[in-house]
This record gives structure tokens, C-alpha cells and sequence, in this order.
């Protein structure tokens, strides 16, 4: 159990670590004065690896800017440096068949477009987080805009580029938990009548197709009936994925004024995939595993990612303050202490991205195509958040 005061330590912790080491990494040198948006490719010390900007972490970067605005200081330069992030966004990251694309050059040029559509996604949080902020309200008809072509995308997968062919169809967990988490941002910052409808949608096909009790585990992908497809990619599994799925359902049970269905429901997510991923050897999240304990086809299988770390704390610390249940104050514990004292870089701040499977640093990079100031400024934006309001009560 945590005590009171253990809670508060924790509180003042995650805030001391968000405002004094995690943003000040990235902000302000990382607002592109020149182009707009952000340039985020950054090694150890904060030097820039790479100006292109990854379409992804620019839609993230604002979203995360806007929300310590909302949430914890009308400090301008937050909001300022949104708005760059914003901006780029709207003026370069479309094309001209109104999807986004996934990695440009400094100054906004195509490079690369997905199949699929999570970075409208994170431009509907950046805009909602921002309309909110400014009370622009080009950016909250914006977000709600994109949300509803999420909505189709997710509805219709055949209007996106398939990833296989017809042979033997697949759908992910990645897009229904997303959405979720989309809908919920779009929800607590402008309001949007259509979120509560299509967050229990896509609750009730995590737990239908996903959530597998008979063998304890929550899939990564299934066929669309969802059963479990006996072949290598069908039986991966990401165990810090499902993990941030449980917290996304947890954070929407506290909304529904502490729903006992979504509580047991996100903390069975947590509880199936704590037992798959932790290192029980040698602590930490694993990346890939296999549904039957099968080797795993991906060569970064057994490594630690930073990301997983993050969504995890959340998760545990989430799952403690609704049920008081000891279990989830330990592995949060656990989790909490390995990732800060292997991620942390105590000597230039933020979190390296990579370790091999004992622990150490895989390579030295804070900043590339997948990771900017996301999940880790999140983590600790959202465990003060809950254990704020947990104390006040």
C-alpha cells in the first residue's frame, strides 16, 4: 500500500519531473521559429539529429502544449508554441485527398503517407486542446471535422490501403483503442456529442473480439470474427499496448462515475498482461511476446522501450487509486523504480528511448520518428493529475 504521504511524494514528484526536467528538454528550442511546428529529432544532449518532422509527434507536441495551458498555467509561451504546431499541421500535413501524411521536410514537403490515419488522430487532440486554450473556434470545427473522417476510417477500413490481402483478413486493437482515447480528449477539452456513443462501441469490441479470458491475454490482432489467427503475426503480442488500453477504459469508468464494469474490465486488461509482459528476470516491460509462448519473429522482441514504461505507470497507479488493491501499489512501485532509474538521464533530462533486455542503453537518441514529448510528458502530466484529485478528496 502507499501511504498518504507516499502519495504526496509521488504528486510532487511527477509535477517537479514534467515541469523542471521533461519539458524544458524539449521547450523552448524545439519550436521552429523559421518553418513552424517543431524540430524534435534531438540526441542525448538536445543537439538536432535530423530536420525533417515526423507528422505524428508534431500533432502530439501541441496537444501537449495546449494541455499544460489548460491545466496548469495560462503561461503564453505554451500556448504560443502550440499554435506553431498547429499551424504546420493545417498547412502542410494534408494532401490533396484530405489524409494526412506521416513524415515531411522542414518546411512541410511530403515524404511519406501511411495507410492509416493515427495522425489525424493526434490532429484532432491538438486541435481540440487548442480550441480550448485560444477559444479559436476554426480549430475546434477542425477537430471535430477530423473526427468525424476518423470515425468513417475506423468504420470502413476499405477506404484506406489494405496492409494484407483478402486471404486471410486481420483487424488491431490499435484502432478502436486510439479511437478511445481520441474521442475522450476531443470530449473533456470542446464537447462532442457523438464521443460517448462511439467510445462504448469500440469498449464493446475490445472486450468481444480482444479480450481473451479462457487463455488470460488480450490480443494485439485477431481475424474479424475475432478469433486468434495461428500464425506468427496473429500470435504477437504488445504487452505495454494492451496495458495503455487498460488505462484508457479505467480513465473512462471514472468518468461514468466509477462504472464497476470498466473498472474489472480495464483492470482485467492490466492484470492478463502484467503476467505476459514484465521481465521477471530482469525487470521491465518486454516488447513483443508470443499467445503461446512461441519465439517471436521481431529481432527487438526482449527489449525495453520507453513508451510501454510510461503507459504502464499509468495504468498500475490508475488501477491502485480505483481499487485500493495492494497488488496494483506493487507493480506500480516496481515499474515507477526500474523506469526511472534505467530511462532517466539524470545529466542532460527526458528519458532515452531503448534499452536491451538488461537494462542498458540501447542507443542514445530523445527524439526521432516515434518519440518526442508524448507519452513520457503525458505519464507525468496525468499521474499528478489523478493523484491530485485522489488527495483532495
Amino acid at each position: 500500500m502507499y501511504s498518504t504521504q507516499e502519495l504526496i511524494d509521488l504528486r510532487d514528484f511527477y509535477r517537479k519531473q514534467l515541469l523542471d526536467d521533461t519539458i524544458p528538454f524539449w521547450f523552448p528550442r524545439s519550436i521552429d521559429i523559421e518553418q513552424g511546428g517543431y524540430l524534435l529529432m534531438r540526441d542525448q544532449t538536445g543537439n538536432l539529429l535530423d530536420d525533417d518532422k515526423a507528422v505524428w509527434i508534431q500533432g502530439r507536441a501541441a496537444w501537449m502544449l495546449a494541455t499544460l495551458y489548460n491545466t496548469f498555467e495560462k503561461d503564453s509561451k505554451w500556448i504560443e508554441g502550440s499554435k506553431s504546431g498547429i499551424d504546420f499541421l493545417n498547412n502542410h500535413c494534408f494532401d490533396t485527398d484530405g489524409r494526412m501524411f506521416f513524415h515531411v521536410t522542414r518546411n512541410g514537403q511530403p515524404l511519406r503517407k501511411r495507410r492509416y490515419f493515427f495522425s489525424e488522430t493526434f490532429a484532432v487532440i491538438a486541435n481540440a486542446a487548442y480550441a480550448k486554450a485560444s477559444g479559436d473556434s476554426q480549430a475546434a470545427d477542425k477537430a471535430r471535422e477530423l473526427f468525424g473522417k476518423c470515425i468513417e476510417y475506423a468504420s470502413n477500413p476499405s477506404l484506406l490501403p489494405a496492409k494484407f490481402t483478402a486471404v486471410r483478413p486481420a483487424k488491431g486493437i490499435g484502432v478502436p483503442m486510439i479511437m478511445i482515447n481520441t474521442a475522450q480528449q476531443l470530449r473533456e477539452n470542446i464537447g462532442d456529442e457523438r464521443c460517448d456513443e462511439w467510445i462504448s462501441r469500440w469498449i464493446t469490441e475490445i472486450e468481444r473480439d480482444f479480450i481473451k479470458d479462457d487463455i488470460q491475454c488480450v490480443m494485439e490482432s485477431v481475424a474479424l470474427d475475432g478469433s486468434i489467427i495461428d500464425h506468427i503475426y496473429g500470435r504477437t503480442l504488445n504487452p505495454g499496448h494492451a496495458m495503455e488500453g487498460a488505462w484508457f477504459i479505467l480513465h473512462e469508468a471514472r468518468y461514468r462515475n466509477n462504472d464497476q464494469h470498466l473498472i474489472a474490465l480495464g483492470c482485467k486488461m492490466l492484470d492478463y498482461m502484467w503476467e505476459r509482459g514484465w521481465d521477471k528476470e530482469h525487470g521491465g516491460i518486454l516488447y513483443f511476446r508470443d499467445v503461446y509462448d512461441k519465439p517471436v519473429q521481431e529481432y527487438w522482441q526482449d527489449m525495453k522501450f520507453w513508451w510501454p514504461h510510461n503507459e504502464v505507470i499509468i495504468a498500475t497507479l490508475l488501477a491502485y487509486l480505483m481499487t485500493g488493491n495492494e497488488k496494483y501499489a506493487q507493480w506500480h512501485r516496481l515499474v515507477h523504480d526500474y523506469a526511472y532509474s534505467h530511462f532517466h538521464d539524470k545529466e542532460y533530462g527526458e528519458w532515452f528511448g531503448y534499452l536491451h533486455r538488461d537494462g542498458t542503453v540501447a542507443q542514445t537518441a530523445k527524439g526521432n520518428l516515434f518519440k518526442g514529448p508524448f507519452h513520457l510528458p503525458r505519464q507525468e502530466w496525468y499521474c499528478y493529475k489523478i493523484l491530485a484529485e485522489f488527495l483532495e478528496k
